[in-house]
């Protein structure tokens, strides 16, 4: 594993202004160092001074140590190393001031200028030390070396340090924001696996309601209609033995139809495993949907149920005795299949529904075919107070389970009780 840039903030803790003990020991061991040289330089520069030789040495010893602060404050390490300049102490304060300040995160026009005042500083004096050498006759050499040296010691004691710590600092800058990416990426990345975990979450649940909703529509119609059969095959059974015999052929055949499709829905579910079951663990529900959904749609064949078997649908509510009148509006034309499937849901559902809460009760069945769209229409009169009842359960999903059909693919959905003290459904479906 690779430690990011807040475990790295986290790690650290050393004393005072220092990220790390580490740093805080380099920076006192420079300090001592450069005290020590000062301490030494100052020696000299008391006597050529005229001062006592304790003063100067204390006062280098001061001047030395104060490369200890470089971190924090490295102005002030490169105004004092430039301070001392012509006392010709302090080399190695100005050279480790000259890197601290160029890898800073200081403005490049204030590291610039001070770079700049310490080359003319070191310039001049380098100069003047060499002119007095040559006046004096320490060195024997041409006027050309007196600028010569003067030059190439103030550009070797300031271009290095400066050019090194401008490229330790942009590498530093460099590494914190590359650190800093990594640290945003990775809650980039935490950030969508939680989101991907609420849409798996989100995925499932959509894929339970829509399971239920797929095995309502396979078996409660048909099952509603069987129950319906077998109360009238019980009303009839000694009266007119002949209607007994064909209620009960009738729930012979729905029983046989809600098995097939049962069994087809099961068969699917049950399709992923095996060799898929691996496969299926990954996307267990949405396979189960599709399943689900792809068995559903098989309702009379292979191609799902469709319009041009509402008559069917109408005729076997019929049988099964209830008054219902189906009036078409335009002229019938094809849809596209998921179209076609929820409309021939949502008059199963809604005869259904009829069945249930209103045995008896005359129903009208409209179906409008549009220009854009589908209208389709279920409405029953009041329940007559005599009528029997086939006592069927409800789950209360047929509706909900309606209007989420309906509103999938774009279109209104409108349920409740007329006026009159029957019920009404209404859907309008785009035809495209």
């Amino acid at each position: 594993m690779t430690a990011t840039g807040e475990d790295l903030v986290t790690a650290r803790g050393g004393p005072w202004w220092w990220d790390r003990r580490r740093s805080a020991v380099f920076d006192v061991s420079l300090a001592v160092v450069s005290a020590l040289e000062c301490g030494a330089e100052g020696y000299p520069f008391a006597k050529e001074a005229g001062i006592p030789v304790a003063a100067g040495v204390v006062f280098g010893l001061l001047a030395g140590s104060v490369l200890l602060v470089r971190r924090r404050w490295p102005i002030a390490v490169v105004l004092v190393s430039i301070a001392i300049t012509p006392a010709q102490m302090g080399l190695m304060m100005g050279v480790v001031g000259l890197y601290t300040l160029a890898a800073s995160e200081l403005p490049r026009r204030i590291i610039g200028s001070l770079a700049g005042m310490s080359l003319v500083a070191t310039l001049i004096v380098t100069f003047v030390k060499t002119q007095q050498d040559m006046v004096r006759g320490d060195l024997d050499l041409g006027d050309w070396f007196v600028p010569f040296a003067a030059i190439t010691m103030s550009l070797g004691f300031t271009a290095p340090p400066v050019l090194l710590g401008l490229y330790v600092g942009a590498r530093r800058r460099l590494m914190e924001s590359l650190r800093e990416r990594a640290d945003s990426l990775e809650r980039e990345l935490q950030l969508l696996a939680e989101r991907a975990e609420e849409r798996a979450e989100w995925a499932r649940n959509e894929e339970r309601t829509r399971i239920a909703r797929e095995m309502h529509d396979v078996v409660a119609h048909r099952v509603s209609l069987m129950v319906v059969h077998a109360a009238a095959l019980q009303a009839v059974a000694r009266k007119d033995p002949e209607k007994a015999v064909r209620n009960a052929a009738l729930v012979g055949d729905m029983g046989r139809q809600a098995l097939t499709e049962l069994r087809e829905m099961l068969g699917v579910l049950r399709s992923g495993g095996g060799a898929r079951r691996e496969r299926a663990a990954s996307m267990p529900l949405a396979a189960v949907g599709v399943a689900a959904a792809a068995a559903a749609s098989r309702a009379a064949d292979d191609e799902g149920p469709c319009l041009a078997e509402i008559e069917d649908l109408v005729g076997q509510s019929a049988a099964a005795g209830m008054v219902v009148d189906l009036t078409v509006e335009g002229d019938a034309r094809s849809y596209a299949p998921e179209v076609e499937q929820t409309a021939y849901r949502v008059v199963q559902e809604a005869l259904t529904n009829v069945h249930k809460h209103a045995a008896g009760a005359k129903t009208y069945v409209r179906l409008a075919h549009r220009v854009s769209e589908i209208a389709m229409q279920v409405e029953n009169e009041p329940p007559e107070a005599a009528a029997s009842s086939a006592r069927l359960p409800s789950g209360g999903n047929g509706l909900v389970g309606m209007k989420e059909r309906v509103a999938a693919l774009g279109g209104v959905f409108v349920s409740g009780p007329t006026d009159a003290g029957g019920f009404r459904v209404s859907a309008v479906i785009p035809a495209s």
